[in-house]
């Protein structure tokens, strides 16, 4: 965190402006910090300013976020934008494109998942009535440890 003078001050949001507009809280915001997902400035009195920009990261966050990438993804995905200006509609396009392929993967294995909850999972107990049908001879277990069939995609 870089020091500033006083007089661009105004031009920059206090982390409680940060946090009333965008939802989150403060100790949400030092963590993102503290990940490099977003960065803040110190004025002379140490206390943390975030330029706007912020704003538009902290919501690319929280969508992200919600549809289950990982933070890890999203800083990687960040470290292709230029700081300290707000991300543009083509830079939203190039992050939502680099997340589609997994975003749609897990749709599946959701889809998967929720179509075959209530039946055999191919754990390889033998002991539900179904398991003789969907898994004789508890063929599965040569495939691999755990609910074989909430794991593949056949």
């Amino acid at each position: 965190m870089d020091t500033i003078p006083a007089a661009p001050l105004g031009k920059l949001l206090m982390v409680g402006e940060v946090a009333e507009r965008s939802g989150l809280a403060v100790s949400a915001l030092h963590f993102y910090e503290t990940k490099g997902l977003i960065s803040s400035i110190r004025s002379r009195g140490n206390q943390r300013r975030y330029g706007r920009d912020v704003l538009r990261r902290l919501g690319i966050i929280k969508v992200a976020q919600r549809v289950g990438i990982p933070l890890s993804e999203i800083q990687a995905a960040f470290e292709s934008l230029p700081q300290g200006r707000t991300p543009t509609v083509a830079d939203w396009q190039t992050l939502s494109a680099l997340w589609k392929d997994d975003l749609d993967a897990r749709i599946r294995r959701l889809s998967l998942l929720r179509d075959r909850l209530t039946g055999c999972i191919g754990c390889g107990c033998l002991s539900i009535e179904s398991c003789p049908l969907r898994n004789p001879c508890d063929r599965l277990g040569k495939e691999g440890p755990g609910a074989r069939l909430l794991e593949t995609e056949s």
